[in-house]
């Protein structure tokens, strides 16, 4: 049986390894993305650990909200990313300036 310890220990590492992503990786806007997710997937990875360990079920309604916030922001992310990698040939975040306002 794993302990709620180690479920939590893995949800910390994969959530340091998209906050890690997101610093490291400044240029590339899918990597970005995708470090973003990561991190959403280990705060999903703590509510369902909790929820099981404490026998209740609002934590698994949490990941469910938070599943779908995270498909409509990849589904939004990625339009945009279609959208400006047709007018300006590049998803670079250094050479994005069209979105400053």
């Amino acid at each position: 049986m794993i302990s709620l310890s180690e479920i939590l220990i893995i949800a910390a590492i994969l959530f340091g390894f998209g906050i890690a992503g997101v610093i490291i990786n400044r240029k590339n806007i899918i990597v970005l993305l995708m470090s973003i997710e990561l991190m959403l997937l280990a705060v999903n990875t703590n509510f369902i650990a909790f929820s099981y360990f404490l026998k209740n079920n609002i934590g698994e309604v949490f990941v469910f909200f938070i599943l779908t916030v995270a498909a409509a922001e990849a589904a939004i992310g990625l339009a945009i990313l279609v959208v400006l990698f047709r007018r300006q040939k590049t998803i670079e975040v250094d050479k994005l300036d069209i979105l400053k306002g």
